[in-house]
């Protein structure tokens, strides 16, 4: 029993996950909102991003048997697909349910955005579109969050930018260590089709984008302007990195720490990510 929960909880891709439930939550402390709204915010994004994370193993078994991905557990035969495929209907489930206390129009933020994640599992991720539900769902994550305060706001377009953003930062990085292999089973997203170089600089280019939207947003104070420094120099430091010597996990993992840095300066944006 224990076992299987544990693969269970790995197919959940808990790091990227957990990654964006602190970022999720980081956003609802930024818009002022109570705590127990901003503990709600931070369980429901956890679910979220665990239905997210299993769809996309479950929906993907049969590719990742057929390249031999051995860091999966369904791939490996460790957990059914069945087990993980009902867990993933109903923690999305709980997430949409867990969200109406925080408003309806945090309610339809939140099923927009975790619907595109899964139609992107589901379908897009085989198409030329494919970045467009990441540019979605995180573009909307700043959304979400002051949505669900008791007068409901919509975020600054900065913010909302910057999130998006990020999502294109996202999409490349997870996607390009894998290139090889999904040619063999057929995938041909966005990524694929500009080719390695290309889809580097994509990534790039989008972290940048995304400090300099929230330095915008904060009006060039020192502070922000620092921000922006940190994540140029993150950016530029894994784009050569990522020519010389190829890509891996550790480029989605780079993303994830820009991310970071760049929700720690909305935090200090305060009202200002109020539109």
């Amino acid at each position: 029993m224990l076992r299987r929960l544990s693969s269970l909880v790995r197919s959940a891709h808990p790091g990227p996950g957990f990654a964006v439930t602190v970022v999720a939550t980081l956003l609802g402390v930024t818009v002022g909102l109570e705590p127990w709204r901003v503990a709600v915010l931070g369980v429901t994004m956890l679910l979220d991003q665990t239905s997210v994370g299993l769809s996309n193993d479950w929906i993907d078994a049969t590719r990742d048997r057929a390249v031999g991905r051995t860091d999966k557990p369904v791939a490996r035969g460790d957990v059914s697909v069945a087990l993980v495929r009902g867990t993933a209907w109903a923690a999305a489930a709980a997430a949409l349910l867990l969200t109406l206390p925080l408003g309806l129009a945090a309610t339809a933020a939140h099923a927009i955005a975790l619907g595109s994640a899964w139609a992107y599992n589901a379908a897009l991720k085989n198409s030329a579109v494919s970045v467009l539900p990441y540019a979605l769902s995180f573009g909307l994550l700043p959304a979400i969050a002051s949505l669900a305060r008791p007068t409901p706001a919509f975020p600054a377009w900065w913010a909302a930018a910057a999130g998006a953003l990020l999502g294109v930062a996202a999409h490349f990085a997870n996607v390009l260590p894998d290139l090889d292999d999904d040619r063999v089973t057929g995938i041909r997203g966005l990524p694929h089709r500009l080719g390695l170089r290309a889809s580097i600089a994509v990534t790039w280019l989008a972290l940048v984008g995304a400090a300099w939207a929230i330095a915008v947003g904060l009006g060039g104070t020192p502070i922000a302007l620092l921000g922006f420094g940190i994540s140029l120099a993150i950016g530029g430091t894994g784009l050569v990195i990522a020519l010389l010597r190829g890509v891996g996990r550790w480029l989605f993992r780079l993303v994830i720490i820009a991310a970071l840095l760049d929700v720690t300066m909305l935090v200090l944006a305060g009202s200002r990510l109020l539109a």
